[in-house]
């Protein structure tokens, strides 16, 4: 399975999402701000990366911008969870350099789907 790097600060969202991709067999690295995440991001090589994009120190419109500026950690697709869910909000993380994006409240089995088509993947079956 995939090594997920999770940037998140909101306890109770980490807590549940690496708790379930842990079950689904993934490896789950935690962040919890953008800095620790571009960190994480370079240290830990992962296969794709949860990106919250309200973070403290480094929000995640800036960590995707510097992920995808940096040739060790450009090609890592990237998802946005954000609480932004007006319009616009989807671009603007696709600008940012966000390959994807998910509105909060996770919806877990549409964010399965997301994390198997960034790693070429077919869609996983349903929780």
């Amino acid at each position: 399975m995939a090594k997920i790097l999770l940037v998140e600060d909101h306890e109770e969202i980490w807590d549940f999402l690496s708790r379930r991709l842990k079950r689904r067999g993934h490896e789950v690295v935690l962040a919890h701000d953008g800095e620790a995440g571009v960190q994480q991001a370079r240290a830990a090589r992962p296969d794709v990366i949860l990106l919250d994009m309200n973070l403290p120190v480094l929000d995640g419109w800036s960590a995707a911008r510097a992920l995808k500026s940096g040739s060790d950690t450009q090609r890592i697709p990237i998802i946005a969870l954000t609480a932004h869910a007006m319009s616009g909000d989807r671009d603007k993380a696709i600008q940012a350099g966000c390959d994807d994006y998910h509105p909060k409240p996770v919806d877990f089995s549409k964010l399965l789907s997301q994390i198997s088509a960034a790693l070429g993947e077919a869609a996983p079956a349903s929780d």
